[in-house]
């Protein structure tokens, strides 16, 4: 889903300097994009000592299952859980957390694609009895991103952000979902046409194609990421999306030179963001660290 380290790079400017500020850059996002997104620890929703001696014993056996990592030993226990009560929220939600816990993104495997939607299909269950269970919302939204069915995955995302509008990372989400999905059919045309690294596609015809494809995606993504960014200032991963968000629309500025220069000049001024919050956030992580003694 995201080789944009090797692609966008090459694509985003043709200023040398910028290039290789981006491909950095983007390198760091490549790296963090599973780990931002899933938002959901294990160990806080299946925690054994939460658990009620009321609950059902299976549910203890499955927790208890989990903390040991014997994911396949605990979705045997919240299967029996979940005939046992199968009006109660928590079978089915240990289940499909179980279950997501074994689906490996990227993976393109019968066995995999079940165990994904197996947990799809719990956490809907949960839905069903609990409309406004976010982690049901959003573990379903980001198992629907990675199995990159994008439009379910930004409308369990959007119904996230209604449950709680303070989350920054349901915004976030949305916005990569909407680079993701505009970036492909531009860089394809750009491709197909052959536009050089100093060349933009504002000038060519088929420019106002990319335009009435892309336009309200690209709007809506820079709307969300500056809603994540808003909520939590020092988010420099929506920084980074945020200045490839203004390179899109710079290269469907179709016609208007001045609108796309401006674009490209708000793209570095994320750049520049995102690596000062990096930088300062390095130093705060080398100031938090116990003394070398063996430097003294």
């Amino acid at each position: 889903m995201l080789s944009v380290s090797n692609t966008v790079g090459r694509l985003c400017s043709a200023d040398e300097v910028v290039a290789v500020r981006l491909q950095h850059l983007l390198l760091l996002l490549s790296a963090v994009f599973v780990l931002s997104l899933s938002s959901i620890a294990v160990s806080q929703i299946i925690d054994s000592s939460s658990l009620q001696p009321s609950d059902n014993s299976e549910l203890h056996l499955g927790a208890q299952a989990i903390k040991a990592a014997r994911f396949d030993e605990a979705i045997q226990h919240f299967e029996k859980a979940v005939l046992a009560d199968p009006g109660k929220v928590k079978p089915h939600l240990y289940l499909a957390v179980a279950c997501a816990q074994l689906y490996i993104p990227g993976v393109d495997t019968p066995e995999n694609k079940q165990m994904g939607e197996r947990a799809i299909e719990q956490y809907k269950k949960v839905l069903e009895i609990d409309t406004s269970n976010r982690v049901a919302v959003k573990g379903t939204a980001y198992l629907y991103l990675q199995m990159k069915q994008f439009e379910e995955a930004r409308g369990y995302y959007r119904r996230a952000t209604e449950l709680d509008p303070k989350d920054p990372e349901s915004y976030y989400s949305i916005g990569v979902i909407d680079w993701t999905e505009t970036y492909k059919p531009r860089f394809e045309l750009r491709d197909k046409l052959k536009v050089e690294l100093d060349q933009s596609l504002i000038e060519r015809p088929e420019c106002w194609q990319v335009r009435d494809a892309n336009l309200d995606r690209v709007s809506e993504g820079i709307e969300m990421l500056g809603k994540a960014i808003e909520l939590r200032p020092d988010d420099d991963d929506a920084m980074a999306y945020m200045n490839l968000m203004y390179r899109e629309r710079a290269d469907i500025q179709c016609g208007d030179a001045k609108a796309n220069k401006s674009d490209l000049k708000t793209a570095d001024t994320w750049v520049d963001k995102t690596l000062a919050v990096k930088k300062d956030k390095a130093e705060k992580e080398r100031q938090r660290q116990p003394p070398d003694l063996n430097q003294q």
